[in-house]
């Protein structure tokens, strides 16, 4: 069972990233998706997740309207626009074995290792 988060980076304000969680296949087929992130110093907090089908979607308050996540046969995704000072941290995608769509971390069964995401003001 593997998640290997890509996309990271040093952008400046207003600029857009797109992230990349590719999954071991039996894990991906069967698993609902999400993103989390963690800034220096604070919790892990919910950014987006993603049902197993890709037909429905959640959002933080924070980033609805900027961040979109997506899904293919392979890797999901987190295509993240107008990005802020305030976005950096690392982010992590997880995938949850049983609820259709979970955003408390502690609902999540699998973790990858995080990116790093600056934004620069």
């Amino acid at each position: 069972v593997q998640l290997q988060a890509s996309g990271g980076g040093l952008v400046q304000a207003g600029a857009s990233l797109r992230l990349a969680c590719a999954a071991s296949g039996r894990l991906f087929d069967n698993n609902a998706m999400g993103w989390f992130r963690q800034a220096p110093g604070k919790e892990r907090e919910f950014v987006a997740a993603i049902s197993r089908s890709g037909g429905t979607t959640l959002y933080a308050d924070s980033v609805k309207g900027r961040f979109t996540i997506s899904r293919d046969s392979a890797t999901a995704y987190l295509q993240m626009n107008n990005l802020k000072p305030e976005d950096t941290a690392v982010y992590y995608c997880a995938a949850e074995r049983t609820l259709p769509l979970a955003t408390r971390v502690e609902e999540y069964d699998y973790w990858g290792r995080g990116t790093l995401v600056t934004v620069s003001s």
